[in-house]
């Protein structure tokens, strides 16, 4: 049985999109879909949309295989909801499967469930997580993380590819990648993919680092490490990092990676410049490590994003 909590003001899409993935893969499973909507007050509970879903009672943990939080506008509410906790933290107790989307990652720190694990949470929540949530460690460009029984995801659809990470490990390849294209989608993103909006954030760096990433990204073929740019901020390295990602959601070493794909994939597309001489440019140095870093960002290789360019 699959459950997912909902609670007032929760984001449609973070509990529609799992549902829907669980829905068909049951269904190429060639089973009935065993799937409960709950919440600390069942009956009909209304989303940010308006639209609402009828929930049921929280009932005993033990009768769940998984349990998927959702995230919203009303999280913080269901947080401090003491019913809401202890449900969770009983089906976590047994060991069952406990998820969280978007900024229902905030149900679960609360919890003490995330208490030195490893962790995502939407982007435009970072700051607010860290600040609250200092004991976890926060992966803030993931699109989701799992670190034991406890997965999170970032936003709103990244709970699409959490739910169908979860679907090809209870029922394999084969069925998630036709529940994929039931779907229409048109790659599985991995956990390890960038979410994308925090890629869109350093485009345009504002804030006390904003000259900093400035000058970065002119000088990609230096090294650029963490020591590199603390001793430009004036800082110490261990320092410089923790203000970093406060202040961007993302590590130094991370936001460098992004700059250096941003630079390289206009490279890429918009010339016939080799990989190999991209690579060197931007600091990649090794054409394999910018593969790498282009299949987490965007889900394809160069190669693949330039033959797109040229068929555009």
């Amino acid at each position: 049985m699959i459950g997912v909590l909902v609670f007032p003001d929760f984001q449609l899409l973070d509990a529609a999109g799992p549902i829907s993935v669980f829905e068909i893969a049951a269904r190429y499973g060639g089973r009935e879909p065993a799937i409960r909507v709950v919440a600390a007050k069942p009956g009909p509970v209304r989303s940010t949309s308006g639209a609402e879903m009828l929930a049921r009672k929280f009932g005993p943990p033990g009768a769940l295989s998984t349990l998927i939080i959702a995230g919203g506008d009303g999280v913080e509410d269901a947080a401090r909801n003491k019913c809401t906790i202890r449900f969770v933290q009983a089906v976590a107790k047994r060991g069952i499967r406990v998820a969280s989307v978007c900024s229902g990652t905030f149900v679960l720190a609360q919890a003490g469930l995330l208490d030195g694990r490893r962790a995502t949470t939407h982007w435009q929540r970072t700051r607010q997580f860290l600040a609250t949530y200092p004991h976890v460690k926060l992966e803030p460009d993931r699109i989701f993380v799992r670190d034991g029984n406890i997965w999170s995801s970032a936003g709103i659809t990244a709970g699409v590819d959490l739910a169908l990470a979860m679907v090809a490990e209870d029922d394999g390849e084969e069925i998630v990648q036709k529940t994929a294209r039931q779907l229409v989608l048109y790659h599985r993103r991995s956990g390890g993919q960038s979410q994308f909006s925090s890629l869109l954030e350093l485009k345009a760096p504002t804030g006390r680092f904003g000259p900093l990433l400035t000058w970065a990204r002119e000088h990609l073929d230096a090294p650029l490490t963490v020591d590199d740019l603390a001793e430009r901020a004036g800082m110490s390295s261990r320092h410089f990092t923790r203000a970093f990602i406060a202040e961007t959601g993302a590590t130094p070493s991370k936001a460098i990676e992004r700059l250096r794909i941003e630079v390289a994939r206009a490279r890429v597309q918009s010339s016939s410049e080799a990989i190999e001489r991209v690579a060197e440019v931007t600091g990649f140095r090794d054409p394999e490590r910018m593969r790498r870093a282009f299949i987490r960002a965007f889900g394809q290789p160069p190669q693949a994003l330039r033959r797109a360019a040229r068929a555009g």
